[in-house]
Formats: C-alpha cells, sequence, structure tokens
C-alpha cells in the first residue's frame, strides 16, 4: 500500500557532462518519472474486484452492497429516450448502409419521435450522407457513385435508417465514420447539430437517440462480456443506474444526455451486442436485470465504476472534493494481483516536461511535492513549482486527469535530461 510522503525532488547533475549553470540559473527536468498501481479514478465498483468476487461465487448483488454504501436495488422505469453523443467536436462525418435493400433518410431539424414529416431525401444502400460545418450552419451532401447531390444547410438535421422504432423497412445498420474511426448503429435515430466550440468555433457534435433499457445498455463497453456472469450483471446494473442519474438534461457541449466515451460510458454501438461468441452474454446480463438500479434516499445514484484501484479504493470526497454518501473506501486487493489485473497492478510512466507544465497551468515545473494523502492511498494534493518561483496546488485526481497517467495511486520516483530555461526574450 502507500505510505503518506511528501517528495521534493532537486536535480543532481554530474559536472562532467554538463556545463556549469549560472548561479542564477535554475535547471528544469524534462520528464518527471512515476510508479503506482490501478487504472481510473477509484471511485465506486472495482471491476477487477467484482471479477474476483464473481469468480468466488458472490452475486451481483452482494458485489453491489460491497461497493456501494447505504443503497437499494429497485425496479426502475428505464424506457427514457437517452440522447448519447457519438461524435464529438467534428468538422466532417459521413453515414451509410451497406445492407441490402435498407435505405437513410434525412430531415431537417430535430424531429424528434414524429411520424409523417416528410424527408428531405432518402438515400440507398452503399450511397453516403455527408456533413461538413461552415460557420454555424451543417451542409450535408449526397454521394452515389461520383455524383454528389447538395442538401440546403441548417443548423440541425435528423437521420433515419429502415428497420428501427423510427422508420419501418428492412433492419438496416448505418455506418458512422469520422475522424479515421467507424462504427456501427442497429437502433434510433441521430442528430446532427452545430454546437460551439470555444475558440474552435462551431464543430458538428452528433447523437444517437437510443432506449436506455436495451437499445443503449447493449451497446455499453464496459466490461469484458467474456467475464463471469454475475460481474456482467452488476456492470449492467451500475451501468443503467449511472445513465438514469444523467438523462434529462442535455449538455450543450455535446447535445447530450451522455457522452459516449469513458467521459461517461463507452457506448461502442452495435458491435458491442454481435461480438464473436461473447456478445450473448452481455445481452444477457442486460435482460436478467431488467429495470433494476442503485437508489439512496428513493433517487438512483451516480453509480460511478472503475477498471481497478490501488488496493483501497475512493470516495467521492476525496477525489473531487463531493460528498457521496454512497461512495467509500472498502478493500480491493483484486487490483493488486498480476494475475488478475496483469497492466495495472504496477505501473511506471514518465511524464514529459510540457504536459506536466500544462497540468498545473505554469511556463514550466522544477519541483513536484506530494503534499497528502488520503485514507485509500491516493495522492490527495500535489504542488508544482516553476522556475519562476510560483507554486499551483492541484488534486491528485486532476493530476491523473490532466496528464493521464493511470490513476492517483502513485509515486513520484525520479527526473530525467535537466535542462537550463531558455532565456525570456527580455533577459
Amino acid at each position: 500500500m502507500f505510505k503518506l510522503l511528501t517528495l521534493t525532488l532537486s536535480i543532481v547533475l554530474p559536472i562532467s557532462l554538463i556545463s556549469p549553470l549560472p548561479s542564477n540559473a535554475i535547471a528544469v527536468p524534462s520528464t518527471f518519472q512515476f510508479t503506482g498501481a490501478g487504472y481510473g479514478h477509484g471511485v465506486g465498483m472495482s471491476q477487477m474486484g467484482a471479477r474476483s468476487k464473481a469468480l468466488a461465487g458472490e452475486n451481483a448483488t452482494s458485489i453491489l452492497n460491497y461497493y456501494y454504501k447505504d443503497v437499494a436495488l429497485e425496479t426502475a422505469d428505464d424506457t427514457k429516450i437517452l440522447r448519447v453523443n457519438i461524435g464529438h467536436q467534428l468538422t466532417t462525418a459521413r453515414m451509410l448502409t451497406r445492407t441490402q435493400g435498407a435505405n437513410l433518410q434525412i430531415f431537417s431539424g430535430d424531429i424528434g419521435d414524429a411520424q409523417g414529416v416528410q424527408p428531405l431525401a432518402t438515400i440507398p444502400a452503399m450511397s453516403s450522407l455527408n456533413f461538413s460545418i461552415f460557420g454555424s450552419t451543417v451542409i450535408p451532401s449526397i454521394t452515389t457513385g461520383k455524383i454528389v447531390s447538395s442538401i440546403p444547410g441548417n443548423r440541425i438535421f435528423t437521420v433515419r435508417w429502415s428497420g428501427t422504432r423510427y422508420l419501418a423497412g428492412v433492419d438496416g445498420i448505418m455506418t458512422l465514420s469520422h475522424a479515421n474511426r467507424k462504427s456501427n448503429y442497429r437502433y434510433g435515430q441521430v442528430q446532427i447539430r452545430a454546437v460551439r466550440a470555444g475558440s474552435l468555433g462551431f464543430r458538428l457534435a452528433i447523437t444517437n437517440s437510443v432506449r436506455l433499457a436495451d437499445e443503449y445498455l447493449w451497446g455499453v463497453s464496459e466490461m469484458p462480456s467474456f467475464w463471469p456472469m454475475a460481474a456482467l450483471e452488476a456492470q449492467a446494473i451500475a451501468s443503467r443506474t449511472f445513465a438514469l442519474s444523467k438523462a434529462g438534461v442535455i449538455r450543450t457541449a455535446c447535445d447530450c444526455d451522455l457522452y459516449g466515451e469513458i467521459t461517461d460510458q463507452k457506448f461502442l454501438g452495435y458491435a458491442k451486442e454481435i461480438e464473436k461468441k461473447w456478445g450473448v452474454f452481455w445481452k444477457a446480463a442486460v435482460t436478467n436485470t431488467a429495470g433494476l438500479v442503485l437508489t439512496q434516499s428513493g433517487k438512483p445514484i451516480t453509480a460511478w465504476f472503475g477498471s481497478s484501484s490501488g488496493g483501497i479504493t475512493e470516495t467521492a470526497l476525496s477525489a473531487w472534493g463531493s460528498e457521496r454518501a454512497f461512495t467509500h473506501s472498502v478493500e480491493d486487493l483484486a487490483s493488486l494481483d498480476p494475475t488478475l489485473n496483469p497492466n495495472f497492478y504496477k505501473w511506471e510512466r514518465s511524464i514529459p516536461q510540457s504536459v506536466t507544465a500544462a497540468a498545473f497551468l505554469l511556463p514550466d515545473v522544477v519541483t513536484l511535492e506530494l503534499l497528502t494523502r488520503n485514507p485509500s492511498g491516493t495522492v490527495g494534493m500535489i504542488r508544482a513549482t516553476a522556475s519562476n518561483g510560483k507554486q499551483v496546488s492541484i488534486r491528485g485526481e486532476t493530476f491523473r486527469s490532466r496528464t493521464k497517467i493511470p490513476s492517483a495511486y502513485f509515486n513520484l520516483v525520479g527526473v530525467q535530461n535537466a535542462v537550463e530555461p531558455a532565456p525570456s526574450p527580455s533577459s
């Protein structure tokens, strides 16, 4: 387990390897070296721990009651339609269906669940529907062979495909391509909206409107489908609960209830349920736990979960500074098992100077100090000192998030290649 420590690194360099620095110069490391354990924020259910408990014969209810404090397992209405972001801050995107006999339809505006709306165009299989952004306007076009047809721009469009709740016909698969990524979607409909993206101006936000109970959960990819059924069922309940806690509040930055990435939950779409050999097990876990959610005081909790911890799980208060009565720190030794968790039972990382400085919003970082540790072993506060003497302290979890190290269960163990800062233009 990690011990409480405060560590200040000073730079000691062999004189024979470099020219002596001026007396007023301060050496700036090029990298900082860390060791640690676990992957993720460590709050809520440990997925490695859930797997271990399932292998030991525990059921989903037992697993969830261990990781979440004073919660009830209740049945809730999970038929809500969620808007899931599947394309964030894009400049271009492309949609098509390769299913023979299927088609896409494009509509002007966000038409919701409305039926009988006249489409702007119907796009047959193998023809593509393309989107780009110009100012605050979404510009669609259709490509059929070598022929490109334009469609008048608008701020938002809706796209449906056959074989869904929204459009009758042959069961189609819609393929979305953007930024060197390609994903398949079987259910719901999509909206393409121009949203403001700070200094980037306007960008495309693409969302998939899907029913939480099945269309969404079948596509959530947060746990390997070949893991024990009790672990999968615990994950299904946690994922359903988390989604329900976020439902109904559309975030303007993504035009969504939920991001389809690990910012919220990884939504893989149709590929998850059709995984060769194993996809049926994840669908079974969703079906076996239909409607079940974790509540406290009658409301769904924000059922955070993560891959693994450093041996003890974390609380929301220690990680983010916000008290949540359903989170607590419990032993999680499975995360330190090299057989169960070979990639993250321990880890080493070297973080470049530029990334470290950016994490603290400083021009550079000369020293780092681990000021406090939380009872779980995560770093509570870490302080950086710049060559100009300015000091900034941030939470260990904030440092993890900004530098992309695996977890906040870490130690600072060294620096490399100290260099003299470049003179400022005024010097």
